[in-house]
């Protein structure tokens, strides 16, 4: 669901405003709200920090230039849509410009490590968001159940899965799992 462009703009505005609560790790506009979520969990973290290394590690051969960073907004106007993806791969010099947001356009791969709390978040809606978006690769870990789905253009058509332990092909690059954990119990 696309949202009218005065619309997204008084969302932004007001998510931009949006005071800093305690626990709330980011702010994201979907669907016509603002969805605050909720901080991410060690693991959680752990999971962007080893994939981010991976990733960083194989770019400099790949992609010169580019950088698997996490941290930044992925900002699609046209769309109406304000995500905040665990980890994205983009040219480093964007983290130079002015802008609030890194496009969508610029975006090689988008990742996302599944919360406890909000699965279909990730599996439903941001399947649906960045495709729409072009971002040619999405990669889902779900330390739920020691899985994950790489996603792959025209439009998410293509879903490799795999389980911790694997090594995983995303576009170019491989992504040992053997050091990711699953969430305790």
């Amino acid at each position: 669901m696309s949202i009218d462009a005065a619309t997204y703009a008084r969302l932004r505005e007001i998510a931009d405003q949006l005071p800093r609560i305690p626990g709330i790790g980011q702010v994201e506009i979907a669907n016509g709200e603002i969805v605050m979520m909720m901080s991410p969990v060690r693991r959680h973290e752990l999971a962007v920090m080893r994939i981010s290394r991976q990733l960083n590690e194989q770019l400099e051969a790949t992609h010169p230039g580019f950088v698997a960073h996490a941290g930044a907004d992925l900002e699609d106007v046209g769309l109406g849509r304000l995500r905040r993806p665990d980890l994205m791969v983009f040219p480093e010099a964007i983290l130079e410009e002015d802008s609030a947001a890194v496009y969508p356009a610029d975006v090689l791969l988008a990742v996302e490590i599944v919360s406890k709390s909000n699965p279909e978040n990730d599996y439903d809606d941001k399947v649906r968001d960045y495709a729409a978006m072009g971002i040619p690769l999405y990669l889902i870990v779900d330390p739920r159940d020691g899985t994950g789905i790489v996603h792959s253009q025209p439009r998410y058509s293509r879903r490799e899965s795999f389980v911790f332990g694997d090594t995983v092909a995303v576009g170019p690059w491989r992504i040992d799992t053997g050091g990711l954990l699953t969430y305790g119990k």
